[in-house]
């Protein structure tokens, strides 16, 4: 019996094939950017490749060959890069001159009214193609191209009563109004019908309507045209709504475009309107509507005679106007001015249902979206967080169409600001709670019993099984609500795990929030669980409720608080925690058990799931956004507008702020005269002494401060005098006054030697206002952050200044660093987890300072001890603060005073400098210090020591005052590190400087959140400066889901959109980090981004890389076994062929002697990076000889970092990829030192367009590895000396 043949295993296209393919023959033959000699342009070919656009169609685009098939293949393409977030209008701003006559083509093509010219599916791919247009306003090129649509010049479509109607009640419009008709008049009655026609185009599509109601300078007109077509009212009532199925989605945009056509905002003035003033409207159109009735419709007087809150719901309006004829309802919108006239004996032509729908929700009464903010639960349950039309879960291709907020330029109101982000942020944390749950109860495998009960056949980290729960407390609602205050339940739990689980459980930190969760399986014990079928169905899961912690009860039933003492160990692994539950949740999950039977959810609960603490702030951020959007948002009011992407972007630059300052220490930031003069080219310096030893920093420069404000014009000798005034600094040297004789008394000083442009942005940090830093790799961004906090410190002692930061990686290497210069470390706290990462000895978390404050008191008070003794003073006065403080009052300064008396010079007589040494009275106190104190050279140096002793025993008391608070202190409780801004604006949280490291990579939310962590100070913030450092260069925030990400563009920053809108900004261009043959791979993208000159000296930089011919190369790799990138499970992709080669190379390093912590892999693709750990582990994991590299991650995991050679797999052989985000490509070409070695199909990646700057430098190299196997590291070899070469042969 013959085996039947195993099946042909399917493989995929070798390059051969590739290049034999039709496609890749035309874009040889017209536009890859490899060929030289190309064909001419061929209108006919129209078909999609690299370089497509920017090769071929653009550069050939002109009136005469316009076609159909060509607008349509430009929009594809711009369509396509916009769903890859990849950049669209570059290459139109190279070539402007025909996208006028592009643009309406478009518009003429989208107006079409035959189907068979242009199909449904075209229709839409145009649309989109605007509706990108129209998000894209920041460039200048389409911006002036959509403004010509969204004008003043649309109201020519209105009713002339409605038209009438908004001239009165914006009067100067009317001016503006009558020079519009003028030139209609002699516009082309053609032309006007086509504008007309537009208008109709625009509200057939309710995406596009959406986004020009969201953007105030299409809004101010777009929505009283919009109003006036009763658009809403006409979807509403359209048969698509009433589609539980296909019109699902439409509903929900129909939605969002009634909430935006509503929104409280004065559409001429944009200012947000309060809430009285959205009462006022509302009762005002009620009334109008009111007198109408009584005046013309007898059959309303019942209407008209009652009070508005009688007759403002929408049962009231359709019991008294549901009633009325059809042709009553159209003379009652028409005396409104919502319709035209009825002609006389003319029956209407609207049906009643159109009619009363347009009266009815013009009229009712408007539900508050505060309210409604306020009564939602802040935790996601199991029907929003499996609901597939709230939260998608499919990867979004980004080809449809979604009912989300848009996070882009502009927004409406701080209110609208906030609203779409608090959105977006709860439907992003739902998504990932989701996953989290999906996974924790998955492992704990939960099976039907025997006796119909639940259970557990496996286990998990992340989630426990519940013992027991009980509610323990629901506290009385207050006034006015309808929920409890607090709703409190203990959750027992048996930790039966290994200790390094168990501790995890029990190291769980008050706020820390917790799912409880309810499954009843249906499914046999032993049943496996399959990923591709849905999960709800397969657990049985029935309730998901969230939670807060409280803390762990102790054996006597208390909660052990959080603090710096030990907690108790408790018996056994029995665990019991006090939990707060949602208390909106509560009053919903217990309504509907009494009024609907329901079942009580809270005795079901038998899983408890926690999350990872750097994961589950989610509800400290939604908690914080819904309390910021119930008070009154004070943002300062040099930043409003710029916040909601308004105005003038440089209105907040220093240079324009009214309180800029024009004297400014610069402390350490200059390590001599000359790097002073060389920091501001183009200035004169003007130093207020002549004698060069004098000429030593610190610094004082006085500024010229130019007043924005216009003057009268002068003579030609007096302006020239004003111009070399206004670039004049003035410098003035000073000397730090001695702080005591003891070497720690020397202050700290900075040694790095600042370039212009980072003293450039020092210099804006110190000044008030918003100051923005762009920072490329390894320009010291850190080192200017921590310059401009050491000199707001010392220039401004009373202000306070918060640092935020994404990591906690980065926040450590900012307090190293800020350790290292002159600030007293009693004035450093820090807030959030990650404290005990920092490498030092000292504890900066609220517990240490507390700790530190303690045993510096009682070192301080030993020295007051040790001063008495010295002065031979009985009693004992270092007991206390307050005694020591009467020590020095008494004591002290009266020994000081007469010492003062004796020694201080007379005009008539010379004085003696033996005199202050002879009469010191603390000689025998500062006998520990280095000997002689007096130098006995000159009075004024000997009396300056003098002053600086008593300065070190005056600080000795200061801080003794500060401390004596401390004294009361006997135990301590607080709360938890993610402090939310309720908790810290009642503890009186002040700052008056924020500065944030890494802007580009935080969320937009939260960092607009830190701005209004304190209360405003008689109505206005206290808020001064804003400093911003960030690369929008390199990779944004994670956003985890692609709908999110892609159509909300959730993961832009808030540092990226300053940037988009024109916010000035500071360009660091010097760098220090990387070689400058590797900072050219990337430096493209940067404006003029150079090197600093330590680059091109140290030896490490002129140094070859041992073993390796070039310092940096691309090598090819071509199929392995006939496969190139695999993918085992979606978007899990592969490439064995490249992981192989990246290993083998890292074997070869290491026996050539490199160190392999020097060595790090990355890699674009998380399925890549298993494989690579996998291959390590087999090859060379174990052998000591090699060991295993640095680190083996993506890409995105490793931006921030660095290592000196870095080995790099791109993956895919198929496309591009996300690599064409060139975000991606500028963070994994920019985190190598001195050694880059990427490994990839170099046919595939060399055309495309966005990677050329990189990829033409990296072809202009050998394409197969050049090794020197008789070399050893290191080696003495310099850069681009050429050796025997050999070829490692993959």
């Amino acid at each position: 019996m013959t085996t039947p043949a195993p099946p042909k295993k399917i493989l995929a296209p070798t390059v051969s094939q590739i290049n034999a393919e039709f496609v890749t023959q035309l874009a040889c033959k017209y536009w890859a950017p490899h060929v030289k000699n190309k064909s001419p342009f061929d209108s006919k070919v129209s078909i999609f490749g690299f370089q497509y656009l920017e090769n071929y169609l653009w550069i050939n685009y002109s009136p005469e060959v316009s076609s159909k098939a060509y607008l349509m293949s430009i929009c594809c393409m711009v369509n396509e890069k916009f769903r890859e977030n990849v950049p669209a209008w570059e290459i139109f701003k190279k070539k402007p001159e025909h996208f006028p006559f592009f643009f309406k083509c478009i518009l003429e093509s989208v107006l079409v009214e035959n189907d068979d010219e242009f199909s449904l599916q075209e229709q839409t791919i145009l649309l989109l193609f605007l509706d990108h247009c129209f998000n894209s306003l920041e460039v200048d090129l389409i911006r002036s191209q959509v403004q010509q649509l969204i004008s003043l010049p649309m109201w020519l479509g209105l009713q002339p009563a409605r038209l009438e109607l908004e001239l009165k009640k914006t009067p100067k419009l009317r001016k503006f109004w009558n020079l519009i008709k003028k030139n209609d008049e002699k516009m082309d009655p053609k032309a006007r019908e086509q504008f007309r026609v537009s208008l109709h185009y625009c509200e057939r599509f309710i995406e596009l309507v959406v986004d020009l109601e969201a953007l105030l300078p299409t809004r101010r007109w777009f929505n009283t045209v919009l109003d006036d077509s009763h658009l809403v009212v006409h979807c509403y009532l359209s048969n698509l709504v009433h589609r539980e199925g296909d019109g699902h989605l439409f509903s929900q945009l129909l939605d969002v475009l009634k909430f935006y056509t509503g929104f409280e905002i004065n559409d001429q003035t944009g200012n947000a309107l309060t809430e009285n003033e959205m009462t006022t409207i509302h009762y005002d159109r009620i009334t109008s509507l009111q007198r109408a009735a009584f005046a013309h419709f007898p059959e309303l007087y019942d209407f008209a005679l009652s009070n508005v809150a009688a007759v403002d719901t929408r049962e009231s309006l359709l019991k008294f106007f549901g009633p009325l004829s059809s042709n009553t309802l159209h003379q009652v919108a028409s005396y409104l001015c919502l319709l035209p006239a009825l002609p006389e004996k003319e029956d209407t032509t609207f049906d009643k249902e159109f009619l009363l729908e347009l009266l009815v929700s013009r009229h009712e009464r408007r539900i508050s979206q505060i309210q409604q903010l306020n009564q939602m639960p802040l935790y996601p349950t199991e029907k929003i967080i499996w609901d597939e039309n709230i939260v998608p879960t499919e990867y979004y291709s980004g080809e449809g169409c979604l009912a989300l907020p848009k996070l882009n330029l502009q927004f409406l109101t701080l209110h609208d600001y906030l609203l779409r982000n608090f959105n977006l942020f709860r439907l992003e944390s739902t998504y990932e709670i989701r996953q989290d749950i999906e996974d924790g109860v998955s492992r704990m495998k939960p099976w039907q019993s025997e006796y119909g009960g639940v259970v557990f056949g496996g286990w998990a980290r992340m989630a426990q099984p519940i013992v027991a729960f009980t509610v323990v407390e629901v506290a009385k609602p207050n006034i006015g609500e309808n929920w409890p205050t607090r709703v409190r339940a203990d959750v027992t739990i048996n930790l039966n795990v290994r200790d390094q689980i168990k501790d995890e459980w029990q190291g769980l930190r008050k706020h820390d929030v917790c799912f409880l969760i309810t499954v009843r399986p249906t499914k046999p014990y032993g049943t496996k669980f399959d990923r591709r079928r849905p999960f709800v169905e397969q657990t049985g899961l029935v309730y998901v409720r969230g939670c807060e912690i409280q803390g762990m009860l102790d054996d006597r039933g208390r909660v052990i608080e959080d603090g710096p003492e030990p907690k108790p160990r408790l018996r056994g692994d029995s665990r019991t925690y006090r939990v707060f539950l949602d208390p909106n949740q509560y009053q919903q999950d217990m309504t509907n058990t009494i009024q609907n039977g329901g079942e009580d959810v809270y005795e079901t609960f038998n899983i408890i799931m926690r999350r990872k603490p750097k994961e589950n702030n989610f509800k400290a951020v939604l908690e914080t956004i819904r309390n910021l959007m119930n008070t009154d948002c004070v943002v300062p009011d040099w930043l409003h507008d710029i916040i909601l992407g308004y105005g003038d972007p440089s209105s907040a630059h220093y240079s324009k702020m009214p309180n800029q300052i024009s004297c400014l220490d610069f402390n350490d930031t200059f390590l001599s005269i000359d790097h002073l003069k060389a920091s501001f080219p183009g200035y004169n310096v003007k130093v207020t002494v002549d004698n060069p030893t004098l000429q030593v920093p610190p610094f004082r420069i006085t500024f010229p401060v130019r007043n924005g404000k216009g003057k009268k014009r002068k003579e030609a000798d007096g302006e020239d005098e004003n111009i070399a005034e206004a670039e004049t600094l003035i410098v003035e040297p000073h000397v730090i006054p001695n702080r005591g004789p003891y070497p720690y008394n020397k202050p700290k000083r900075n040694t790095i030697q600042f370039t212009p442009t980072q003293i450039e942005a020092i210099r804006a940090g110190m000044q008030p206002g918003l100051t923005m830093v762009v920072g490329p790799p390894g320009t010291g961004k850190t080192d200017v952050a921590v310059q401009i906090i050491s000199n707001l410190y010392h220039n401004f002692p009373e202000q306070r200044t918060l640092i935020v930061t994404h990591s906690n990686q980065a926040l450590n290497q900012l307090f190293e660093k800020i350790m290292a210069l002159d600030i007293d470390e009693r004035h450093l706290l820090r807030l959030g987890h990650g404290e005990e990462e920092l490498e030092t000895e000292k504890d900066f978390s609220r517990y240490g300072r507390v700790n530190y404050v303690l045993t510096r008191r009682l070192e301080l008070l030993r020295e007051v001890g040790r001063l008495q003794e010295s002065l031979g003073v009985p009693g004992d006065v270092s007991y206390t603060c307050e005694t020591a403080g009467h020590f020095f009052l008494y004591q002290v300064m009266s020994r000081w005073e007469e010492y003062i008396s004796k020694v201080k010079s007379k005009s008539s007589k010379v004085p003696d400098v033996a005199e202050i040494s002879n009469f010191f009275p603390f000689h025998k106190y500062f006998a520990n210090a280095p000997q002689p104190i007096f130098k006995g050279k000159s009075y004024e140096e000997d009396m300056e020591i003098a002053e600086g002793c008593f300065r070190h025993i005056k600080k000795i008391f200061t801080q003794l005052e500060e401390f004596r608070a401390f004294e009361l202190l006997r135990t301590m409780t607080c709360t938890h590190a993610a402090l939310k801004r309720h908790d810290l604006v009642e503890l009186g949280f002040k700052y008056d400087n924020i500065l944030m490291e890494e802007s580009a990579q935080i969320l937009e939310i939260e960092t607009f959140i830190p701005l209004l962590l304190q209360n405003p100070q008689d109505g206005f913030s206290r808020l001064k400066r804003w400093i911003m450092i960030g690369d929008h260069h390199q990779l944004p925030p994670v956003i985890k889901n692609m709908a999110f990400q892609k159509y909300s563009n959730m993961e832009q920053s808030l540092f990226t959109r300053f940037v988009r809108v024109g916010v000035p900004t500071v360009d660091l261009d010097a760098q220090g980090r990387a070689r400058a043959s590797l900072c050219n791979l990337y430096n493209w993208r940067y404006k003029n981004l150079g090197n600093l000159p330590h680059v091109q000296l140290m030896p490490e930089f002129r140094t070859a890389n041992a073993g390796l011919l070039y310092d940096f190369q691309l090598i090819n790799v071509e199929d392995f076994h006939g496969v190139g990138e695999s993918e085992p499970n979606p978007y899990f992709y592969q490439n064995l062929g490249e992981a192989e080669y990246v290993v083998a190379l890292f074997m070869y390093m290491c026996l050539l002697g490199y160190p392999a912590d020097k060595i790090s892999i990355l890699t674009t693709y998380n399925g890549q990076k298993h494989l690579i750990r996998d291959i390590i582990n087999q090859r060379c994991g174990s052998n000591p000889l090699i060991g295993r590299p640095n680190k083996v991650t993506t890409v995105d995991r490793f931006q921030g970092q660095q290592n000196d050679y870095i080995l790099l797999s791109l993956v895919r052989t198929r496309a591009v990829g996300h690599l064409r985000d060139v975000r991606r490509l500028v963070v994994a070409m920019s985190r190598a030192r001195l050694g880059l070695y990427i490994f990839a199909r170099v046919s595939l990646f060399q055309n495309c367009f966005e990677l050329t700057p990189a990829f033409n430098q990296l072809t202009a190299r050998p394409l197969h590895l050049q090794i020197i196997p008789t070399e050893h590291f290191p080696t003495t070899r310099k850069v681009y000396i050429y050796y025997f070469i050999s070829d490692l042969g993959y």
